[in-house]
């Protein structure tokens, strides 16, 4: 059975949060509603099941004006961190792996040119990925390194005019197609996390010293791949090097910049789930009536909304205290945390009231589901967030 329009209008915004956003935001969600309806929603399941990007829809993504998110100048739009939460949000109802693509390439890598780069390199590399004319990717995560990445162990030894950086990435999305990888590494001469940019060949291809392959074998996010680095000898040019990056600090401050898209995402995945499901049940027939009749069905959507309500406003308020540079890393880690547990378990609720259809890529809720698997875990797990904010709560560390 695939899902239609429900009978009845299925209500998102129960508190009227939309009466708080201003025209260009509305404008904005329109038209990347609009993008994830005509280019993404026809082709996604396909591409799904292939393991791979649909990367023919980059086009029409770039021209959105949304590739940059945040970033003012160089050809970016200057979004408000509102604005960026709201792209995600749309992307991610659509689908979790083109919105993976957005974060990584506008958010993580770009982030770290804007934020890290000085202005030649800012003026090197940030017009050709806003314009997606190449893309970009983050390479922080190790073999062995994940939630504790500050002890990662890549290396860069200065000599002469490059730097040879050896070690290994994992789980580096888009780390096998990227035109430009921020590489980070630990310089030896002072043993400091530092991030060096990998550039492609004229030719198209990696030089020597840095080989990638797609991870397979996923159960989530199966339209973006990650890929596992090997990095043996590189050679980079110093003239590479982000000249403001000078120690891990910095890996924490483009995460905390990045960390509050996280519960936008999943917001979205649960506004999906949500839709799919309340559209389903009016449409399910057993017994001889819509299973939207019953009472354990209409208790699950009452409480699926509340969640989903205050997903929403958590969301906007984590918004507006960052666009009025008051929001703490300590009130992003509650978002990401809060909005990871309630969509994580919003997906399963909206997969067992679609029953076994819930299963079947064409309704959609499945996809939501798995990718939440993964939202839950990255740019901190969900027991790292916890540990950030009990350390606010009590002032003890917990971690190691």
């Amino acid at each position: 059975m695939t899902i239609t329009k429900a009978a009845h209008p299925v209500d998102t915004d129960f508190y009227q949060i939309g009466d708080l956003l201003g025209d260009d935001d509305r404008n904005l969600i329109t038209r990347v509603r609009g993008f994830v309806d005509s280019e993404v929603l026809p082709v996604i399941n396909e591409y799904w099941e292939l393991a791979d990007f649909p990367y023919q829809i980059l086009p029409a993504l770039g021209e959105l004006g949304i590739v940059g998110t945040a970033i003012q100048g160089y050809g970016c739009p200057g979004l408000t961190r509102l604005q960026t939460g709201l792209v995600a949000m749309e992307l991610s109802r659509g689908d979790g792996s083109v919105n993976t693509l957005n974060a990584v390439h506008s958010g993580l890598a770009m982030g770290s040119i804007a934020l890290l780069g000085d202005d030649e390199q800012k003026q090197r590399w940030l017009p050709e990925m806003a314009a997606l004319r190449k893309l970009g990717a983050f390479a922080l995560t190790e073999p062995e390194h994940g939630s504790d990445s500050v002890a990662l162990e890549t290396t860069a030894r200065r000599e002469g005019d490059v730097y040879v950086i050896d070690g290994a990435k994992r789980w580096i999305g888009l780390g096998h197609v990227a035109d430009i990888v921020i590489i980070w590494a630990r310089d030896t001469a002072d043993s400091k996390v530092k991030a060096f940019v990998l550039e492609k060949n004229a030719d198209g291809g990696y030089p020597d010293g840095y080989e990638a392959e797609a991870i397979t074998g996923k159960i989530a996010k199966r339209a973006i791949q990650q890929a596992h680095i090997e990095i043996s000898g590189l050679r980079i040019p110093a003239g590479n090097k982000l000249a403001k990056s000078t120690s891990f600090r910095d890996v924490s401050a483009i995460l905390n910049r990045t960390r509050s898209t996280v519960a936008w995402e999943a917001l979205g995945h649960a506004l999906a789930a949500y839709e799919a499901a309340a559209a389903y049940v009016q449409e399910r027939v057993q017994f001889g009536k819509p299973i939207a009749s019953y009472q354990l069905v209409q208790n699950k959507l009452a409480n699926m909304l509340a969640d989903l309500t205050a997903m929403q406003l958590l969301c906007f308020r984590t918004a507006t205290l960052q666009d009025e540079g008051r929001l703490t890393n300590e009130q992003a880690s509650l978002a990401t945390m809060f909005t990871g547990q309630h969509a994580r378990a919003l997906c399963r609720d909206a997969r067992d009231l679609l029953g076994g259809n819930g299963l079947l890529l064409e309704n959609h809720v499945a996809r939501h589901l798995t990718d939440m698997e993964v939202v839950h875990t990255y740019e901190g797990t969900d027991f790292i967030q916890s540990l950030i904010i009990g350390r606010q709560i009590t002032g003890i560390s917990a971690f190691a």
